[in-house]
């Protein structure tokens, strides 16, 4: 499995003609790792992969296994860099692409599974992007730091619950 689509930063592609039982371990080079921390708008990403099997049924793949990463982000409140772990199971389900569908007026219902299928083409399918997305997932976009409550003091917002949702603007007004 070598990266193969340059439009993705952690391209892996599989051949479905090769899925066997054993484990595939993807680890994520420094290069690529800087890239998915550009894309996602964090600090930095490294080290990150994810340990998945692969299992087929008929035409569908199921990929089920961990991702694991270190990531820095920005903390919410006060812009501070924030070590996080990432640790999180991968269901991942891919399914031959059904050609072109018109879209329609009729209500289509949903189930929790349809939710998380990954449309492949041919004898081929993009597990690394996959994976790259599920980490885009786990990342907490409010995460905050232990700094996060002298930032609220200083703008004057002493419990983030207690005031209500529009607190914080009444206090950057009261600063102006």
């Amino acid at each position: 499995m070598t990266p193969i689509a340059p439009d993705s930063e952690f391209s892996r592609i599989i051949d479905i003609r090769h899925i066997d039982d054993r484990p595939i371990v993807l680890t994520a080079t420094p290069e690529e790792c800087l890239a998915l921390a550009r894309r996602f708008g964090i600090v930095s990403v490294g080290p990150m992969s994810a340990t998945l099997t692969l299992l087929r049924d008929g035409p569908v793949i199921r990929a089920n296994g961990r991702l694991q990463a270190a990531i820095i982000q920005s903390c919410a409140i006060s812009a501070d860099d924030l070590p996080v772990t990432i640790n999180e199971p991968l269901t991942l389900r891919f399914v031959p692409a059904v050609g072109d569908k018109a879209p329609t007026d009729d209500e289509i219902e949903l189930t929790e599974e349809d939710c998380d299928e990954i449309e492949f083409s041919g004898e081929r399918f993009e597990l690394g992007e996959a994976v790259a997305q599920s980490l885009a997932l786990a990342i907490d976009p409010f995460a905050t730091g232990p700094n996060a409550d002298l930032v609220r003091k200083a703008v004057g917002l002493l419990d983030e619950n207690a005031a209500g949702p529009f607190a914080a603007l009444a206090a950057l007004k009261g600063k102006g």
